[in-house]
């Protein structure tokens, strides 16, 4: 039985954690603002979604963004501009803020009523491997009922336990092979 990979690149293999390649699935899922931060409307959009109410604005403050109120009025009048390290606390307050709110509905179209999604794993890029050293690794599926621990993790944005509860609960499933798809270039599921 494969165990976890310790050198992950070493023969020139190319992939992302599979926790990690959820997390951005779920984020995909999740939606929410497009525009881009650094431009007046995804700022407007982000800063009025962490204001909307008393709770979102506590939810902002938990989430890092510990500017006061003045300097909000003044960023959303426009007659302020918000620095970049300050871009990045609105955005990442936003990511924060968005994950909590969405993860419990999420959560329900995943779990579908205890039927669960079907999840596609794809395999890690090997085309810079040489031939001795490559892998047979085939596209895989797999059918996930339970994806409380899963969205948990992603809504608390913490890739650690994600990864932790995708390897340890789930790829089991996959049987002895399991620890090919430890890294893989992505996985996909719908909701």
């Amino acid at each position: 039985m494969p165990e976890r990979s310790l050198e992950f690149g070493k023969f020139g293999a190319r992939g992302i954690k599979g926790g990690e390649a959820i997390a951005r699935q779920l984020d995909r899922l999740a939606g929410g603002i497009t525009s881009p931060v650094t431009t007046r409307r995804g700022l407007l959009a982000r800063l009025n979604y962490l204001t909307r109410s008393p709770r979102a604005r506590r939810a902002a403050r938990a989430a890092g963004l510990t500017v006061t109120d003045r300097t909000l009025r003044a960023w959303q009048d426009g007659t302020r501009t918000p620095s970049p390290s300050n871009l990045r606390r609105v955005e990442d307050a936003y990511r924060q803020v968005r994950r909590r709110n969405v993860a419990r509905h999420l959560l329900a179209r995943l779990n579908r009523g205890g039927r669960g999604t079907r999840v596609e794993i794809h395999p890690l890029n090997q085309s810079q491997v040489t031939r001795p050293h490559q892998r047979v690794l085939e596209y895989r599926t797999m059918n996930v009922r339970r994806w409380e621990n899963l969205v948990g993790a992603w809504a608390q944005g913490d890739t650690a336990a994600l990864d932790e509860h995708w390897v340890g609960e789930y790829l089991s499933d996959l049987g002895s092979q399991w620890g090919s798809y430890e890294y893989v270039t992505n996985i996909g599921f719908a909701a």
